[in-house]
């Protein structure tokens, strides 16, 4: 009986499992023909249309519009102060642009100043100090310390000084003759007076007063006046260039650019001798003969608002005056055109003696 009952759970679990597999079978066949591309009758079933995807043509790529360039930002400009101005101007010094004294005021010179680097290094030349401006001078020079740029100077090593003697002790009182730091005769001695004019001359451009001769003072020095000549710095007086001819009758200023001298004539004979210098290569003295069509004691120049005491004018807004920068700095600079005279009491002599009509004569020898 028990054999019975186990051969009748074998028949039927391997019956279920006979169903199971049969029933699978169907079930994955059914799924695959309703699936199947075919219908019934074995014709094939038109795709059930969709929505038609619109065609893109790929946009082309945009380049990117390219910026405008950014306006210059000034950094410095005429008006400004302060430590950056003192900055820029010791800057400028060091490529001797500037003198060495700052000011920490940006004034017209340092305008001028800086034009001067702008139009040497090709930068458009504004004189206000922009970016590209500023970087391409702080690339050339060192920042300032505080003591350099507020003028704390303290002496180098003394090139000459008292009881020095030679020639080197000539040239340096002949370049101090010409601006009237030293009076007499060049003796080649580093005597009292010498001392006294070297300090007299650090004072007034605000190098430490030691009365001794060091490398700053003889650059300032050098800078301010020309190379002496052997007969200047051996007291040989030189022969004014020959009379030119249209000098000799009548009144005449004759202006010989050849010695740099004025001499007022009379007749032939020459009455007073000035020291002269005239306009730079730019801004020539013209040459030719003239008469004075003007004269003016207080003059100051409407162009250039210099003072020009003792102006007699000859040519145009040329004259020949009594000029303060060829007293202070001698053959260092120029005029505007106009003939510089130095003397001041010979200039306010003269300007009584010469009158309205007498002649000008502006020549080499």
């Amino acid at each position: 009986m028990k054999a019975l009952r186990a051969l009748m759970v074998t028949v039927l679990t391997v019956a279920v499992l006979a169903a199971t597999t049969i029933g699978t079978a169907l079930a994955v066949r059914w799924y695959a023909e309703r699936d199947s591309p075919r219908a019934a009758g074995g014709v094939a079933a038109e795709p059930t249309p969709g929505p038609v995807e619109p065609s893109v043509t790929p946009a082309e790529p945009v380049a990117p519009k390219p910026s405008e360039p950014a306006a210059p930002r000034f950094v410095l400009a005429q008006g400004d102060t302060g430590e950056r101005v003192r900055e820029l101007q010791h800057r400028l010094f060091q490529l001797a642009w500037w003198p060495e004294l700052t000011t920490g005021r940006y004034d017209g010179e340092t305008r001028e100043a800086v034009r001067g680097f702008q139009e040497k290094r090709g930068i458009a030349a504004t004189g206000q100090v922009d970016q590209r401006t500023w970087r391409r001078l702080t690339a050339m020079t060192e920042t300032p310390t505080h003591d350099q740029a507020h003028n704390v100077l303290e002496p180098g090593p003394a090139l000459l000084a008292r009881g020095a003697g030679g020639e080197e002790v000539r040239a340096v009182q002949a370049r101090l003759v010409q601006i009237a730091w030293l009076f007499g005769d060049v003796t080649g001695t580093y005597d009292k007076e010498t001392v006294e004019a070297v300090r007299g001359f650090q004072a007034k451009r605000g190098i430490p007063v030691t009365g001794e001769v060091d490398q700053r003072t003889l650059d300032r020095l050098a800078a301010m006046t020309y190379t002496p000549t052997y007969d200047q710095m051996h007291n040989i007086e030189p022969e004014p260039g020959a009379l030119d001819t249209r000098c000799r009758t009548g009144r005449v200023l004759c202006v010989d650019k050849g010695s740099n001298t004025l001499r007022w004539v009379v007749d032939g004979t020459v009455l007073e001798t000035f020291e002269v210098r005239f306009g730079s290569d730019e801004l020539p003295t013209r040459e030719g003969s003239f008469s004075v069509f003007s004269k003016s004691r207080d003059h100051v120049s409407s162009l250039y608002d210099t003072s020009m005491p003792f102006a007699m004018f000859f040519s145009g807004g040329q004259a020949v005056h009594y000029s303060p920068d060829f007293a202070a700095n001698g053959y260092a600079g120029a005029s505007h055109g106009c003939v510089n005279v130095r003397d001041y009491d010979g200039m306010a002599a003269l300007f009584d003696q010469v009158q309205v009509g007498d002649r000008v004569v502006v020549y080499w020898s």
